[in-house]
This record gives structure tokens, C-alpha cells and sequence, in this order.
């Protein structure tokens, strides 16, 4: 899966948390000063063209919809962060959070004795 840029990410965001809408739904939802409609547009239309957004006919309208859940692009950016910076290995990636202290010793033990039961 394709990284988002932010301006992609955040109309992703909008989705996820919002559900199906109108691009014009979508502009009541930024600060000001708010984009154009058709810069808007655009980018839901490239989302739709790399498979992250969907839409339906609504009239004369379009709805559009997350095709991707937050949860598979939270999963796919973690596989990509790995596999880039960590060589694949997801070792290498929990030891680097160890040595910067991200994650304390006590939490790596939980987490093992959560996989060691099955969660």
C-alpha cells in the first residue's frame, strides 16, 4: 500500500472517522482558511484511483467512502517502516524500541506473556 501524503491522510481521516461524504461535507470539516473545492476533489479522485476511497451516485453527486479501513493502513505503514528502516526484520525494529526506551523491559515481558497465551 502506497503511503499518504497529509492532504491525503487527512481526507483519509475524514472517512475513517466520519463515514461515507459528499466533498462538500468534507470542506465544512477544515480550519480556515479552507481549500478550494475542486483541490478537494482532486485528491478524493487520486484516493479513489489508488484504491483507498470508493463512491456511489448520489443524483447529480458522488459519496465517497473509505475502501481501506484505518486499521490496514495502519498495519501496511508499519510493514513499510519496518522493511525500510529495520531491513524486515521486526526484531531489529522492537530492539530499537527497547535501546530508546519507547518500551520498557517490564512492558517487552508482558507483551511476550501475552503471546505466549494467545492474545
Amino acid at each position: 500500500m502506497k503511503k499518504l501524503t497529509a492532504k491525503e491522510k487527512e481526507i483519509m481521516d475524514m472517512l475513517w472517522q466520519h463515514g461515507p461524504m459528499f466533498v462538500r461535507d468534507m470542506l465544512k470539516l477544515y480550519p480556515d482558511p479552507k481549500p478550494h473545492f475542486n483541490t478537494v476533489s482532486t485528491q478524493v479522485r487520486m484516493l479513489e484511483s489508488n484504491g483507498y476511497v470508493s463512491h456511489e451516485a448520489v443524483g447529480n453527486s458522488f459519496r465517497y467512502k473509505a475502501a481501506v479501513t484505518e486499521e490496514a493502513y495502519g498495519k501496511s505503514s508499519l510493514a513499510g517502516v519496518i522493511k525500510n528502516y529495520f531491513d524486515n526484520s521486526y526484531l531489529s525494529a522492537v530492539s530499537a524500541f527497547v535501546k530508546e526506551k519507547k518500551i520498557s523491559v517490564e512492558e517487552l515481558r508482558e507483551l511476550i506473556e501475552q503471546i505466549e497465551q494467545g492474545k
